[in-house]
């Protein structure tokens, strides 16, 4: 059994703070372990100590939302609230039978697509950029949880339908954080691996990066992938599989919605792009309230940042306008001057009247920017339940004055189950060496020394510190004598004393060098060991692909940890394999 740091944290570990209304059900807790949020790293863009107060103690932060995700008595408000506001469906179910059939998407997908044109059918949403092969493990998660947050919404409110939706973040024009692949290596070394368009890295605006069409350097990127991933029984059916996704022609929204379809087949998501005419219609609105009131919007986030930072960190930095436009193949902020508009990076120029034109003929050409995403989502979509991470959690905590600004609700903001997974083989070593998980997460660069000195005979820190004490007490015990003779020895005696701790640090470093030498097994095992759980000082599940499980334990893996992963313990999940 994995070994945890005792703590009075850590003591209640199986219990929670709050009382569900829905009932979920139990699965065996002898194949996990939960860790408390604050017993890991925090950060202001990962686990903050505003997501931890979220978590577990909602009072602080409730003023920031629309609802306690905690306690789910709210459900048949916003039920209410989306069958007499949102008016979309019909649209809505078109355009996502269009798309969907295009992503080669299962006849249950069609089913919920069929029913989001119903009035009492509502979206458990969760979204993600359009990450090479699924993106980092935390985009499987959160669809997870979206699908079985899905799955007990139904089961508790059986007059009503909840289907999970994948906003696909498309749009976006960042390549860099969609071309790369984590995986660990025959060596076990986390290495990052890219697709590069030509071969070479892109040298300008990419405009939305789910609509980049894949190349003949496509194999290349295979080949790559195939030669770093370890020779197992179930690689030439991943390879496989993963080749059916992503072939010359596609794009990345493709290729990464037939991988997601093929993961999770049985759970009929309905995914979302809205980079389409029809939807950016249905957002011009939106658009032009944001162009002719500008900078309402920025003012509200900026407001309500300042109350957040008195006690946390603000996650979203806005700006004046909160738009980008498609322009010769890029995606470019809108910038406000004086008397018209610019494109930022660009020497294009819109006076006020022609970017309100756009808005109304060819809205297409606009795109929301994070601050406006959620609103244009919330609009498309009913709705009921959004899952986010620890990050998107942070930023909705600015949004709930925009949400108003556009007379709507924020939805139920939930947050996605977080997990690491942990080997058997990495198990025994943690147990063997008796190191405890956390040590891992928050002090990976000590346990290395608490490895070697527990398997050392010398104890070196305990040899040295020995020899300076005693080095000093004799230097001491000279002064009398040396002052007797001639107090001017004294100098000499403390530069001695200098030099001789110089000497003993050298000495003490070329000592344990030696040592780590002697024990290359056991620090190979070690870095084996933290690469998998922490690879590049990260967590697992924002650095590793779901590909390099895949190809270790086979297509079915997920379908097999569906019901082993938790999306009601608000904690940090080891999941043993």
């Amino acid at each position: 059994m994995l070994r945890t740091r005792s703590s009075p944290r850590l003591a209640s570990l199986y219990t929670k703070e709050y009382i569900f209304e829905i009932t979920f059900q139990p699965i065996p807790m002898n194949n996990s372990a939960l860790i408390d949020f604050s017993d890991l790293p925090q950060s202001s863009g990962g686990f903050s100590k505003f997501f931890i107060d979220y978590l577990d103690d909602f009072p602080k932060v409730h003023e920031y939302f629309e609802s306690d995700f905690h306690s789910m008595h709210n459900v048949r408000k916003y039920i209410d609230r989306l069958q007499s506001q949102y008016q979309h469906r019909n649209t809505l179910a078109q355009v996502l039978a269009e798309q969907n059939q295009q992503f080669g998407c299962s006849d249950l997908t069609r089913e919920h697509i069929a029913q989001l044109a119903e009035n009492n059918t509502f979206a458990v949403v969760t979204g993600q950029q359009v990450g090479m092969f699924g993106g980092p493990l935390y985009t499987m998660y959160k669809t997870l949880t979206a699908i079985k947050l899905a799955r007990q919404l139904n089961a508790s409110f059986p007059d009503s339908k909840f289907i999970p939706v994948f906003w696909l973040e498309g749009e976006d024009h960042d390549f860099e954080e969609v071309n790369k692949v984590g995986v660990l290596n025959h060596d076990h070394v986390p290495v990052k691996l890219a697709y590069l368009p030509n071969g070479k890295p892109l040298e300008k605006n990419a405009g939305a990066v789910g609509e980049i069409q894949f190349d003949g350097y496509l194999q290349t990127f295979f080949s790559d992938v195939q030669k770093s991933l370890q020779n197992t029984e179930f690689k030439p059916a991943l390879m496989e599989a993963l080749q059916q996704a992503y072939f010359s022609g596609t794009t990345f929204n493709s290729g990464f919605v037939r991988l997601m379809n093929r993961l999770f087949i049985d759970d009929g998501i309905v995914f979302i792009s809205s980079n389409d005419r029809r939807l950016k219609q249905l957002l011009s609105p939106i658009f032009r309230k944001e162009i002719q009131e500008y900078p309402r919007v920025s003012q509200l986030i900026i407001q309500r940042s300042a109350e957040l930072e008195q006690h946390y960190h603000a996650q979203i930095k806005t700006k004046a306008l909160n738009l980008f436009m498609f322009h010769k193949g890029g995606r470019y902020f809108i910038e406000p001057r004086e008397n018209d508009f610019s494109l930022k990076g660009t020497r294009h120029f819109l006076p006020k009247e022609e970017l309100l034109r756009i808005t109304d003929e060819s809205p297409e050409l606009l795109s929301p920017n994070v601050a406006l995403r959620p609103i244009c989502q919330d609009t498309l979509l009913p709705t009921i339940a959004y899952v986010a991470g620890p990050s998107e959690i942070a930023y909705f905590g600015q949004l709930k004055p925009v949400y108003h600004y556009f007379n709507m609700a924020m939805p139920i903001i939930y947050p996605r189950a977080s997990v690491t997974l942990i080997e058997e083989r990495s198990e025994k070593v943690l147990e063997k060496y008796e190191v405890d998980l956390p040590q891992i997460f928050m002090h990976a660069d000590k346990v290395q020394r608490k490895v070697i000195d527990m398997i050392s005979e010398v104890k070196i820190d305990e040899m040295f510190a020995d020899a300076s004490k005693r080095t000093d007490e004799l230097l001491n015990e000279m002064k009398f004598g040396l002052n007797y003779i001639d107090p001017t020895l004294l100098g000499p005696l403390e530069s001695t004393r200098e030099k001789i701790n110089v000497q003993l640090g050298i000495l003490k470093d070329k000592v344990q060098q030696a040592q780590q030498r002697k024990h290359e097994i056991a620090l190979r095992q070690l870095n084996k060991t933290v690469n998998m759980l922490l690879p590049n000082g990260n967590f697992q599940e924002r650095e590793l692909s779901i590909v390099y499980f895949l190809n270790k334990y086979g297509m079915e893996f997920l379908n097999k940890r569906k019901e082993e992963i938790r999306i009601d313990s608000f904690k940090h999940q080891v999941l043993h394999l």
